[in-house]
């Protein structure tokens, strides 16, 4: 796939950018040079995309949201298709669908027994999940009032170019949400930042759309942004064309997993923003291919979800490698321990601005599935013929047993794809692809694989193994019931631990 730098040029009617007369050579920054060109661009200038976000969290016993928190569940109207109420709740193949789901005799077995090794010590090294989701059970949801929020701004107000104006009318973007009404006057008037948001909350356009406004107005400015994963790079990157159209304004982006010859090569021409993931990026500094003492402002997104992944030491050289006077931008689902040291050193009286989100875990109907050494697999193939799983999202706990699960379900006829570690760059892609576009209703993914990933209207997240921690649960079963939607979570747990 090319990484091609464009400017204002004219689309071809494939949808991808047509290179002009007098433009650059394409130049890629995500795969081999020699790629055909039909793939899509990803280093780019004003391209056109789609756009996304990505819920973060922290490795705390309790999760919080921007400014709410979450502990245990109330109950609301009834949710069809589970049984048993309570803790000791639990769910059975046969009232998934009319007819029960039927096995493979020793080799639907065989599989169930696989799947289960993922619960027990493995080498001596991996230890079991701690985490009981049935005090979690939570069959009736609660159907909560949000308070309206009253904006102050109009996107007028901010002093915005009226051609970005134009670009937010074209995409039905008419009212500012409530972290960009609170935090694009701060960054517009060159203050560090801290947003306490989560997924759905607009967040990326918060920082996105007064960076642009002055990068245009100053066309020497540099940005570097800092994401946990390469998806949400991509993701970013996405949104920063829809919102730069119209203008010469270039980016790259420099993430793991992929060549980075061309990466290299990109960044030998001048790039406005720089997206990239701590670890390439940190790479690229230390062979003096990346100038930091160019940047004017650093933008850590999902900070604490790259703490988390133990980014924490590459974060700090980098910040330290930039200008002291930059402008630093953090955004966060939550503050702990660790992300505070960062704003503690790395910040210039920072403004916080956090905006209070719906209870996550109060607003998705969650259930336990218990299962026995043999039926844990058939159980899962039950559930998923049904036709009320619309879009789901299977957790697993390793590379090798996503993997393996996503086999056997398209074994069992069950058409499924997958994503984890173990995959490259463009196989993550093509199977997210397939996903968002409705090719494949069933994602089996890692925890750490699935950060950074935004698809809309997911209907049921199932964790085939359990979580470690609650923070993970939350994360996971925040794919689903996003916005006004509602969503299910289904948690398999085995009988004789609970």
């Amino acid at each position: 796939m090319n990484n091609i730098r464009k400017g204002n040029r004219p689309q071809s009617t494939s949808g991808r950018p047509a290179q002009s007369s007098g433009s650059r050579p394409a130049q890629s920054g995500l795969s081999r040079p020699k790629q055909s060109s039909s793939g899509r661009s990803f280093s780019s200038r004003n391209g056109q995309s789609g756009s996304s976000s990505y819920k973060g969290g922290s490795s705390t016993s309790s999760h919080k949201g921007s400014s709410s928190s979450t502990s245990r569940y109330k109950g609301g109207s009834s949710t069809s298709g589970y049984k048993g109420s309570g803790s000791s709740s639990s769910y059975k193949a046969s009232s998934s669908s009319s007819g029960s789901y039927k096995g493979s005799g020793s080799q639907s077995r065989g599989r169930s027994r696989g799947s289960q090794s993922n619960n027990r010590r493995r080498g001596g090294g991996r230890k079991m999940p701690s985490f009981n989701p049935s005090q979690f059970v939570n069959q009736n949801p609660v159907e909560l009032t949000e308070e309206v929020y009253v904006n102050q701004n109009t996107f007028a107000d901010f002093g915005l170019n009226q051609t970005i104006q134009k670009t937010l009318k074209d995409l039905k973007i008419s009212i500012p949400t409530p972290i960009q009404d609170q935090i694009i006057p701060e960054i517009m008037k060159g203050n560090d930042v801290i947003g306490l948001a989560e997924t759905g909350t607009g967040k990326t356009a918060a920082f996105l759309l007064p960076l642009i406004e002055k990068t245009i107005l100053d066309p020497k400015r540099k940005t570097l942004i800092l994401t946990p994963t390469r998806e949400l790079a991509i993701q970013i990157n996405d949104e920063f064309y829809k919102l730069a159209k119209g203008f010469k304004v270039f980016s790259t982006i420099c993430v793991g997993g992929v060549n980075i010859r061309p990466q290299i090569m990109a960044l030998k021409r001048f790039n406005h923003f720089v997206i990239g993931t701590p670890g390439r990026i940190l790479d690229l500094i230390n062979r003096k291919n990346l100038r930091t003492n160019d940047f004017t402002t650093v933008v850590l997104d999902e900070a604490d979800r790259m703490l988390d992944m133990g980014f924490i030491t590459d974060i700090r050289k980098i910040l330290s490698a930039t200008p002291k006077d930059r402008e630093t931008l953090f955004f966060s689902a939550t503050m702990d321990d660790k992300t505070k040291s960062i704003v503690n050193d790395f910040m210039n009286n920072p403004v916080s601005i956090s905006v209070k989100k719906k209870d996550v875990t109060n607003s998705i109907a969650q259930d336990v599935i218990k299962h026995n050494e043999t039926d844990k697999l058939d159980l899962l193939c039950g559930l998923l013929t049904c036709d009320t799983y619309r879009r789901v999202i299977v957790f697993g706990e390793t590379k090798h047993g996503v993997e393996k699960l996503s086999k056997q379900l398209n074994l069992a006829g069950v058409k499924a794809e997958s994503i984890h570690g173990n995959k490259n760059h463009n196989q993550r892609q093509m199977a997210l692809n397939k996903f968002k576009k409705g090719e494949s209703r069933i994602l089996v993914a890692t925890d750490v694989a699935a950060r950074g990933i935004h698809v809309d209207n997911v209907s049921h997240v199932i964790n085939y193994d359990l979580p470690h921690t609650f923070t993970d649960y939350v994360h996971r079963i925040g794919r689903t019931g996003r916005g006004d939607k509602k969503g299910k979570a289904l948690t398999f747990v085995p009988d004789r631990r609970y």
